[in-house]
Parts: C-alpha cells; structure tokens; sequence
C-alpha cells in the first residue's frame, strides 16, 4: 500500500466535500437540526391529560377527589358536566382523552368510612397514552385513599402489611427524552454515514470521476480505504457534535468513558460505511441510492432494533432477526455508556459482536464494490 497515494486520495475526497458548498450543511447542519427537534419531540411521557368531570355529588370530599387530578400535572380539567349522558360526547368529538365520573353520595360514603367506585372512561384509540394515563389515574387514586386511612388510623404502619421503596436508577425522574435522545444520535449517524457514503460514490459513478481513478496506479484496496476515511472522520465529527447538543442542550451528561464510546462508535461505522458501500454498489443513481437505503437498510434497522420498540416484545422471528442487526447492539452500547456509566466489562459481548458484524459487512462490500469495478 502506497502512502502517498493513499494521502493524496483523502485530500481530494476532502477538497471535493468542501468545494460542494450545498453538501456541507447537509452533512454538519442538518444532523444537530435532526437532533434537537427529535429529542424535544421523540418523547414518551404522557403530560396535559385532558379530561371532562363529571360530579354528580358536589360536595368538598368530592372537589377534593378531583383536585387530586389537576394538582398532580398529568391531567388538565377542560370541561364540566353533570349530565351523565354528556360525557361520550366528549370523548366521541376527542374534546377530552379523559372523563371521571364521582358518584352520587361519594362524600357521605369517605365520612363514614365506606368504599366509594368512581368510574374513568379513557379515550382508547391511543392506546401507549391510555395505559400511561392509567398508571397515572390509579396512583392518584392508591394516594388519595392512602390519605383517608392516615385520616381513620394515623399511622398507617400500626395496620401492618408491606411497605414499598421504589427507586428508578440511571434516570430516576424517568424522562423519557433521557433514554430517546442517545437513541436519535444512533440514527442520525446511520443515516449521515450510510447516505453520505453510498450517494458520493454514486455520484463519481455519474460524472465519470470514478472510472479514472481506477485507470490510475491506485490499487483497488487503496481506493476503498482513501474513500471510507473521510466519512469516517466525519462520523466521528457528527457524534461530537450531537454529543455537545445532547451535553449542553438536554443536560444528558455522559457518565461512562469518552474514549470507549468513540472505540465502539468506531466498531459500529465499520458496518454503516460498509452498507453504504454495498448500497453504491447496487445503485445507478444518487436518489435510487437514497431510496434503496432508507427502505432497505434504514427504516428495517429502526423498527427492529429497539430504538422505540423494545426487542423483548417483538415475536420470536423478530427476535432473532434483530440479533442479527449492529444497531441493537451499538443502542445498548450508547445508552449503557452514557446513563449508567458503565465500562467494557459489562459491554464486551456488544463490542465483540459490533467488530464481527463491522468486518463481515465491510468485507462483504468491499469484494463486492472490487467485483463490480473489475
């Protein structure tokens, strides 16, 4: 392998990326863009739950019962009823997700110690927010009638039973935006370096540039390598980037080691260039370039590797499916390093399985893209 040669070939892949004025904020901008409006929009927590009351008691126990709602912040009272009749309409028009109907009689009942069923109609058709919204409703509920026996006993410790600490570790306020944001840095990359990759090479393939370079004394091997070190210098710079968006704009510290998340980073773009590779291989154009890799390659990978979806619930054909994707294992690694800190004694089996998959698939590509140059 000639060095110099090999130099010359990434200084001409950096001067045509800079000369390509309209690229760069493609490549530099548009990632950090991607990465803040998903991390403020990629979120699972269920807040504003609007919701309709009916009281049909009008008492102070009962006002009490649903103030219970409005002052935990989950839920937002939007409309009042005492027809009972009324409250499908609510729910039929999406006027509220929400109805609490109190019985009549509910704080005669509290007073004299009774058990009182209030009913919660939810709006199903959104169904990850319902059962959400229905954890919400039922420790709103245990807390209120926790109260009323603190009222009746005192200490609630005298009438025995179990008593239970929670403690949620890594994210303890569960903000979901905490586990969703490394995620999104995992698919910005994917998309920056598999895309970047496969449309530039297209691209010297369309304008000619391509088949002179493989008249010149440039060896096949040293081709591929002066092609996939400039992207991946800039994946590398992508992941600084969003990593200072994630540091500084999210409050996400990173908690593990910096240099073992960009060792594994390296392991994981070994098989997002390798695809992309492969993906030029196969692709004419640079848009047919673009569409073989987002419906084969990228949207697949999103679904089924758990970056919303956790594997665990995926039918056991998915399961073994997504055993077989990198970015399975690379999420694990990102979310492991970053909320919980931890360090390759408890990632080696991610990392060993990223290094196989990154040199299987860009060996792969790289006798394929070799065949098709020959």
């Amino acid at each position: 392998m000639n060095i110099r040669r090999l130099q010359a070939l990434v200084n001409k892949e950096f001067a045509q990326f800079f000369k390509d004025k309209r690229l760069l904020p493609i490549i530099f901008v548009a990632p950090i863009i991607q990465l803040t409006l998903l991390g403020f929009a990629a979120s699972l927590d269920v807040k504003n739950i609007s919701f309709v009351l009916c009281d049909l008691d009008k008492t102070s126990e009962s006002r009490k019962f649903a103030e219970s709602f409005t002052n935990s912040g989950y839920f937002t009272m939007e409309y009042s009823t005492e027809d009972y009749n009324d409250v499908q309409r609510y729910l039929d028009e999406s006027k509220a997700a929400m109805a609490l109907v109190i019985p009549p009689k509910f704080g005669n009942k509290i007073l004299r110690r009774e058990t009182v069923d209030v009913q919660v109609l939810f709006d199903g058709s959104e169904g990850n927010s319902t059962a959400i919204a229905s954890g919400y409703v039922m420790q709103i509920i245990s807390r209120y009638s926790q109260n009323v026996l603190v009222n009746i006993v005192g200490d609630l410790k005298r009438l025995g039973g179990i008593n239970s600490e929670i403690r949620a570790w890594y994210n303890p306020s569960l903000i979901s935006r905490k586990f969703m944001v490394p995620g999104v840095l995992v698919l910005i990359l994917l998309i920056t370096t598999t895309n970047l990759t496969a449309m530039a090479i297209v691209k010297e393939k369309e304008v000619g540039t391509l088949e002179q370079l493989l008249v010149t004394p440039l060896r096949p091997v040293e081709l591929i390598i002066g092609k996939l070190i400039p992207f991946t210098l800039i994946g590398l710079i992508v992941v600084t980037f969003a990593l200072l968006v994630m540091i500084f704009g999210f409050s996400i510290p990173v908690r593990g080691s910096i240099v073992l998340l960009y060792v594994l980073t390296g392991f994981f773009l070994m098989t997002s260039l390798g695809l992309g590779l492969f993906v030029s291989t196969i692709s004419k154009t640079q848009q047919q370039a673009m569409m073989v890799g987002m419906f084969f390659v990228l949207m697949p990978m999103m679904y089924i590797s758990g970056f919303v979806f956790p594997v665990e619930n995926m039918p056991k054909t998915l399961q073994v499916i997504a055993n077989l994707i990198p970015m399975k294992y690379y999420l694990v690694v990102i979310r492991s390093i970053i909320l919980k800190g931890v360090g390759i004694s408890h990632l080696w089996f991610e990392a060993v399985m990223l290094f196989v998959m990154g040199v299987v698939v860009l060996t792969a590509s790289v006798m394929r893209f070799k065949e098709k140059t020959d």
